[in-house]
């Protein structure tokens, strides 16, 4: 039975979801089934080829060698206490009103965001430092990890972000471009989440009492514990605004600092040197052999035609852009409670991208947009990640930090609609470029 090349791309893409759900490491899945579809189409001897060279040629680009050099600054940065001061300077600021420790922590993920790239590193330093804080002056449990939760998610919208590195190599965008893209966005979703959690405590002020007051002198001097942050992300985020050196440049200046400005604090030791580059190691293996197996499925696709029809077949349908647009926010919104970030961005751009492009939106913008509803799904159930993880660390159950999440993922929606009503806030800076 001779099937045409768009059925055997269909039907790679349910065995794919099949495995994914029955658990298989979405890597391994994603490039077993990209080379089985592509034997199956083009020949085995062509499939072979493509798994012999495609690794190499791929993860040789110079280019590349930004995702292990953000992940190192990300992961020292997170080793070497920087998570504490910046907690310290916000608390000082925001902890004296209603609602202000959780304040306080969203504006420190905020800040510890742009010097880490993760979403799980912010939630996991956080984590340790706000909920017992927060716990201690009778904060309600499910506001004050949920807004640890949600704060941690700001890790991968605020450059540097491993999901805009991601999203660049997967798309052939400019990381440059991307990363400035998200900073006023990250800032725009920070406010409105500090925003609901002024409101939910205006409406029933038992869910966070205010912190201990601080004078006007207290909170100028918590200034010097933000140094190390302001350093850092000046120095990678200005060099690469002026142009005065690449993203790779800046990935390589930005760990080498945080190094320095880690040793000039006396905080590097032996120890969380070796700690930083063992887990420097590990998320860089685990991206990249999930970039491989992607690379080999987009190739599959590509001679099943399969993301050109359904871009043809979406184009005529007669609906707006925006109705079109929101059936995909709803589709990621669904992916996003099954799946974690990585999996999701490499299983949806080679379908989802071709479509947005043939809908007239900007790639920067969509970028951007396209981070935040995957960084949704880390914080909604059933399979939060960042709820799990900070349920781990704190000992909150499960469905206590889910229950709180709600209010903030009404935040990031406003944020989405917001940009996309007004795109000009992601594509501002990169248009100073």
């Amino acid at each position: 039975m001779n099937l045409s090349p768009e059925t055997v791309g269909v039907i790679g893409l349910i065995i794919l979801l099949i495995l994914l759900f029955a658990r298989m490491w979405i890597g391994f899945a994603m490039g077993l089934i990209g080379f089985l579809g592509f034997a199956y189409l083009v020949g085995f001897d062509p499939a072979l080829k493509v798994l012999a060279t495609l690794p190499y040629s791929q993860l040789s680009d110079y280019n590349f060698s930004v995702l292990p050099l953000f992940v190192l600054m990300g992961v020292v940065s997170a080793n070497t206490g920087i998570s504490e001061d910046l907690y310290r300077s916000a608390n000082a600021w925001l902890g004296q009103v209603r609602g202000g420790l959780a304040m306080a922590t969203t504006a420190a993920c905020a800040l510890f965001a742009a010097i880490c790239g993760t979403s799980l590193a912010g939630t996991v330093t956080m984590g340790k430092v706000a909920v017992p804080e927060m716990k201690k002056y009778r904060y309600d449990d499910s506001l004050a990890t949920a807004c640890v939760a949600t704060g941690g998610t700001l890790g991968i919208l605020i450059p540097p972000s491993l999901g805009f590195i991601l999203y660049a190599i997967l798309t052939e965008e400019p990381v440059g471009k991307l990363f400035m893209a998200g900073i006023l966005p990250g800032v725009l979703l920070t406010a409105l989440i500090i925003l609901i959690i002024g409101v939910l405590a205006r409406i029933n002020p038992r869910l966070a009492p205010p912190g201990p007051k601080t004078n006007f002198r207290q909170k100028i001097i918590s200034i010097k514990y933000t140094w190390q942050m302001v350093l850092l992300f000046l120095l990678v985020m200005g060099g690469i605004y002026g142009g005065i050196f690449t993203p790779t440049e800046a990935g390589a200046i930005g760990a080498f600092g945080a190094f320095v400005i880690s040793a000039i604090g006396r905080r590097l030791t032996r120890q969380n040197i070796l700690d930083s580059l063992f887990e420097t190691a590990r998320t860089t293996g685990m991206i990249i052999a999930i970039i491989i197996g992607a690379f080999i499925f987009m190739r599959f696709l590509a001679v099943s035609e399969l993301p050109f029809t359904l871009s043809e077949v979406i184009l005529g349908i007669e609906l707006n852009r925006y109705a079109i647009f929101a059936i995909i926010v709803l589709l990621y919104i669904v992916l996003g409670m099954f799946m974690d970030i990585y999996s999701a961005i490499v299983l949806t751009i080679p379908v989802i991208f071709p479509v947005i492009l043939a809908l007239g939106f900007d790639p920067i913008w969509y970028g951007v947009v396209f981070v935040m509803l995957i960084e949704m799904g880390m914080i909604t159930p059933p399979i939060g990640m960042n709820v799990f993880v900070l349920s781990g660390i704190t000992g909150t159950p499960v469905g206590t930090i889910f229950r709180g999440v709600w209010p903030f993922v009404v935040a990031e929606l406003m944020c989405i609609i917001i940009l996309t009503i007004f795109p000009q806030i992601a594509l501002f800076l990169p248009g100073m470029m």
